[in-house]
């Protein structure tokens, strides 16, 4: 099995992806369907830390129409979709209908907990990562048990994460989607369209993974259908 979970895990490096952990399902989780149909007994998730995707993506995104939706998540699917293929699982998408439960999937394989914008926030990348898919299994797979990840966030006194956007968008009281798309789309929105999310680049931690500026301006239009 440690042979097979390297040859995945080179398959994904291929193209900049990384395994993001996993875990067996209990008899007591709703388990979604594996590649036969039959519930699935193993996911594993994929996904990335910092840009390292970006220029595998950029070569895709090159041979395909100008104008084709959702292009990050299509490159996605089709690279985790081959390597669902070479390996006998079947590959699964954060934005699959209906919606699987890939945050809590997140938290249970890699220890993590929500920071105050509900990323994740992971001791190494801080904010600056992402889950892009998963590989479900008819079989078990052995993985070794992770540690609970350090939260950074419970250290983190001064909280910069809530006091850098201008239209004060996440707060203890969750994120204020409308606020921020106005804010976005509007005269004074440009800092976030160019450069990323205020709030989000103003953590201190995971900063040497920080996107590029360039990959956080596809991101927000992606997010404000600019």
């Amino acid at each position: 099995m440690r042979g097979m979970i390297e040859e995945i895990t080179a398959a994904l490096g291929a193209n900049g992806l990384i395994l993001r952990g996993g875990f067996a399902f209990a008899n007591s989780d709703e388990a979604p369907d594996g590649v036969s149909g039959a519930p699935a007994k193993s996911v594993l998730l994929v996904g990335q830390a910092g840009a390292d995707p970006w220029p595998h993506f950029l070569r895709w995104r090159e041979q395909q129409p100008q104008q084709i939706a959702n292009p990050l998540d299509n490159w996605s699917r089709q690279v985790i979709g081959a390597v669902a293929e070479a390996f006998g699982a079947r590959a699964v998408s954060p934005s699959d209908r209906p919606y699987l439960p890939f945050q809590q999937w997140a938290m249970r394989a890699e220890g993590l907990k929500p920071s105050p914008l509900g990323i994740l926030m992971h001791p190494q990348y801080g904010l600056w990562h992402a889950y892009r898919g998963a590989l479900l299994f008819e079989d078990e797979i052995a993985l070794p048990e992770h540690n609970e990840a350090i939260h950074l966030c419970d250290g983190c006194v001064e909280k910069p994460c809530l006091k850098s956007c201008p239209v004060d968008a996440y707060s203890t009281e969750g994120f204020a989607y409308q606020a921020c798309l106005a804010h976005v789309r509007g005269a004074n929105g440009g800092p976030c369209r160019g450069g990323g999310c205020l709030d989000r680049n103003a953590c201190p931690y995971g900063t040497s993974n920080r996107y590029p500026p360039e990959v956080q301006a596809f991101h927000m239009a992606s997010f404000a259908r600019l």
